[in-house]
This record gives structure tokens, C-alpha cells and sequence, in this order.
């Protein structure tokens, strides 16, 4: 009988060998054995797995490349990492090795990107989008950004007022870019995205505010819906609305050149997840250049902001079962030795789902489980995978004494920041310890542990204790 932990899993699922191995019944990431990093370090424990990183990067560049020579594609592919999904220095210096452009999204990035430069990290002919909406302190980092040398600084306007805020130069003339404001999902609770300027207001304030401005001059129009880049009629509509109006502004601005669609790869977030990144850039870029040949206008540059497909597959959090809890005849609860609500924040906050696996007893009975966190609160659990309304662990039998780790992979971006890692989180939970893992010139793993668990006197300091 095919009852093990083992079993269900390679009946259910194709899982990726080159990242999920198991010896002996232990769970390898990447090559790593997860039981031999908990007996060094612990747990409540999050990793970071740095080669993914440049992985990720190196594969999209590939794509979008590969799909513009296959449609004589005449302008560039140009990769941007979104900051504001991981901003640890780790996750920057590595980033930034592949090369790849920067997006920031408030005043406060642009501090990091200083700090780089003055490591000699961050070169200044780097692209660096500003979105997001521009506050006076914002403005001010951007122009000293620019002071500091960096000529492909580009502020992507939020709104109409925007422009306003930075002081003309004489020395100098700065490019923007305008964001437009996108049509929601018909299910979104709202018809137009928040952020941006509407279409029909684009062009006018084109020509009133930059057209004939000697200091500003437009660089980029900038797309991007919530729902990411997926193959649906939703997204194509709006690209495509967004190409067209490109090749409108186009045609009076010679100097615009680039269109931004945004982020929005998705991620492997579940074991049966599906999606083809090939086609998808293929068809991006055919969409483009067709639209753009229709209206006699040259195929802008693309960039995309890719953040949690940059950083997202490298993350991982590991926990162990501290109790085994029944509550009732159907309800079976493992308590894990932390909280998902502060480690893992959008499972409670969006009902995200997460490559959950077990990291030891895979030769053992699995059984229908509940995992729960330590906070009193009733949304701290996480009870459901895409395929069914539960989760499955190996078996715990009552009275025995058993170490149970379980592992929750593909976290590695947001989760930090909004869990608001390093400060006061709910019911005092401390932070977890951070090990960063990377691989030396002979491809051994080596590990470094870049933050110890929160103590309680770092805690009673920001409380005014």
C-alpha cells in the first residue's frame, strides 16, 4: 500500500528534481541538505538560496531576447529589478552582479542606491525607474541621484502634479516617463487603477507640461495591471490599449523611445503550477512590434520590473512542530514553533499559497493536518494547497517522540517587509534567524548567518522599555 509521505507526493505531483530531491527520507534544496542547515542554526529559520536569483534573471533575459530575434524585434530588451520586494543589501549585491536595471518605488531606495554607489556596487549609466507617488524628500533623493552622475535616472509620473515638484536645471535635461492608469479587472473593486494618469488625459498633459519644457523631456510610457502578466483576453486588451497609445504620443514625441510593462511573471506558488514563460514573451513582443508596424511607428524598448520573479524562488522558511493538537473527530492541528501572520504575512493577508513540503519522515504515513501559529489569532493557520482544502504531513503518533520539520519555499519576496522584520511584531513573536546560502568557485554551498533571532532587549528597546 502506497500510504507513505513519499507516496502521495510523486503520485500528486511532477516536482522539480533539479531544486527537490530526498535522501533517506530528508528533503534537498537545491542540492542542500535542509536537516543538516536546522541542526547547524534551528529553527523558526529563513534562508536565502542567492544563485536563484541570477537563474531567474538570466533565463528572462534569454526569452525576451530569443522572442525578438524571432520577429525581428529592432528594439532592446532592458531587465529592472523591482527594490521594493527584498531590499536586504544581500539580495542587491547579488542582483545587481547580473547587471540588471533598478526600480524604486520611495524616497528611502534611494538611499540603498547611494550606498551602493559609494561601494563602488551601482553603476551610474544603470537605469533607475521611479514610480510610485512622489512626496517632496522623494524628489529631492531623485535630482541628488542625478547630481551624483547618474544620466538614466528616470522618474515615471504618478500624477499630474508631479513634474512641478522637481527643480529645473540649467545644466541639464532630465527624461520622465508617465505611468498610465489601467483599467482593473472586471472582479477588482474598482474600474481604474489608483496609480497613474487616465488615458484620455496623457497626451494633453504631454503637450501642455513636457512638449516645449527645455528642462524635461519624455523618455518612457509605463503599463502594468495587479493581475500580472497572464494569458488571458483581460491583459492583451489592456497591452494592447497601452501599445497604441505609445505609438499616439510617438508620433509627436520622437524622443520617446521605451515602454515599461511592468512586473508580473508569476512564480511557482504551488506543486501543480503551470505557466509558459516562453509563449508569453514570445507574445508580448509580437504584440508590440504588430501594433507598432500597423501605426507606422519604430518598436519602443521594453522593460520589464520583475520582482518576486527575481527574488520570490529563492526564499525559504523552515519550522518545526513543536505540538500536535485535536480539537475535534476531523480536526488534527500541528503548531508550528512560530506565527505565520508575522513570517509568512500575505497567507493570512491574501490567502497566498506557498510550495509547502515536509523536510524529514517522508517514509512515513502522511495525515490530513491543520498547521497553526503561535499568536492568538484566529487567522494565524494555514490549512489549505491548491489541489484540496488541506495539507498533508507525515504521520505523528501520539506519545511519541518525534522531530518534525516542515518546509515553506518560494517566499523570498515581500514577506520580510510586510511582516516588518527586525521590529514589533504580533504577540511579541521574535524575528526568525536569516541564513544567506551561496556557492563557492567549486560549486560547494556555503552558508553565513546574516541576522540571529530577535531578542526580547531589541524588542523592549523600540517599545520604549
Amino acid at each position: 500500500m502506497k500510504n507513505k509521505y513519499i507516496d502521495l507526493i510523486e503520485q500528486a505531483f511532477d516536482i522539480s528534481s533539479e531544486e527537490f530531491t530526498v535522501n533517506d527520507g530528508e528533503l534537498n534544496w537545491f542540492g542542500i541538505p535542509l536537516m543538516d542547515i536546522i541542526k547547524q542554526y534551528g529553527t523558526p529559520l529563513r534562508i536565502s538560496y542567492l544563485p536563484k536569483i541570477g537563474q531567474n534573471i538570466q533565463r528572462a533575459r534569454r526569452m525576451f531576447n530569443v522572442a525578438m530575434a524571432k520577429v525581428d524585434y529592432n528594439g532592446e530588451y532592458q531587465y529592472c529589478y523591482c527594490t521594493k520586494s527584498s531590499h536586504f543589501s544581500f539580495i542587491m549585491e547579488e542582483v545587481l552582479k547580473n547587471g540588471v536595471n533598478i526600480e524604486t518605488s520611495s524616497a528611502f531606495d534611494i538611499n540603498i542606491l547611494e550606498s551602493l554607489f559609494e561601494a563602488g556596487q551601482l553603476k551610474p549609466e544603470t537605469f533607475i525607474l521611479c514610480n510610485g507617488f512622489k512626496r517632496p524628500q522623494y524628489v529631492e533623493n531623485i535630482q541628488n541621484l542625478m547630481r551624483l552622475g547618474f544620466n538614466n535616472v528616470i522618474p515615471i509620473l504618478d500624477n499630474k502634479f508631479e513634474l512641478d515638484l522637481f527643480e529645473p536645471t540649467e545644466d541639464f535635461k532630465f527624461n520622465v516617463g508617465i505611468r498610465i492608469a489601467a483599467e482593473e479587472e472586471p472582479k477588482f473593486d474598482f474600474y481604474t487603477s489608483r496609480l497613474g494618469i487616465r488615458y484620455n488625459d496623457i497626451i494633453p498633459y504631454y503637450q501642455e507640461k513636457i512638449q516645449n519644457n527645455p528642462h524635461v523631456g519624455l523618455k518612457m510610457l509605463h503599463f502594468f495591471i495587479n493581475t500580472g502578466i497572464r494569458d488571458t483576453a483581460y491583459y492583451w486588451n489592456e497591452l494592447t490599449k497601452a501599445v497604441n497609445l505609445y505609438c499616439e504620443l510617438k508620433k509627436i514625441c520622437p524622443e520617446l523611445d521605451s515602454l515599461n510593462i511592468g512586473g508580473g511573471f508569476p512564480i511557482q506558488a504551488h506543486l501543480d503550477f503551470e505557466y509558459d514563460y516562453e509563449y508569453m514573451a514570445e507574445e508580448i513582443i509580437a504584440q508590440i512590434k504588430n501594433t507598432c508596424l500597423n501605426n507606422g511607428v519604430p518598436e519602443p524598448n521594453v522593460f520589464t520590473e520583475f520582482g518576486s520573479y527575481t527574488v520570490g524562488e529563492s526564499g525559504a522558511m523552515l519550522y518545526s512542530i513543536v505540538n500536535q493538537k485535536q480539537q475535534n473527530d476531523r480536526e488534527l492541528w500541528n503548531m508550528i514553533d512560530s506565527s505565520f501572520m508575522t513570517t509568512l504575512p500575505d497567507t493570512w493577508a491574501i490567502n497566498q499559497r506557498y510550495v509547502l513540503l515536509a523536510v524529514n519522515n517522508w517514509d512515513k504515513e502522511y495525515q490530513r493536518v491543520h498547521l497553526g501559529g503561535l499568536t492568538c489569532d484566529s487567522e494565524d493557520f494555514y490549512n489549505a494547497e491548491a489541489h484540496s482544502n488541506a495539507v498533508f504531513m507525515p504521520k505523528m503518533q501520539p506519545g511519541e517522540e518525534q522531530e518534525q520539520y516542515v518546509g515553506f519555499f518560494h517566499m523570498g519576496a515581500y514577506q520580510e517587509s510586510l511582516g516588518g522584520y527586525g521590529g514589533i511584531q504580533h504577540c511579541l513573536i521574535p524575528g526568525p534567524k536569516l541564513v544567506v546560502i551561496d556557492r563557492d568557485e567549486d560549486g560547494e554551498y556555503t552558508t553565513k548567518l546574516f541576522a540571529k533571532e530577535q531578542s526580547y532587549k531589541s524588542m523592549l528597546k523600540i517599545l520604549g522599555y
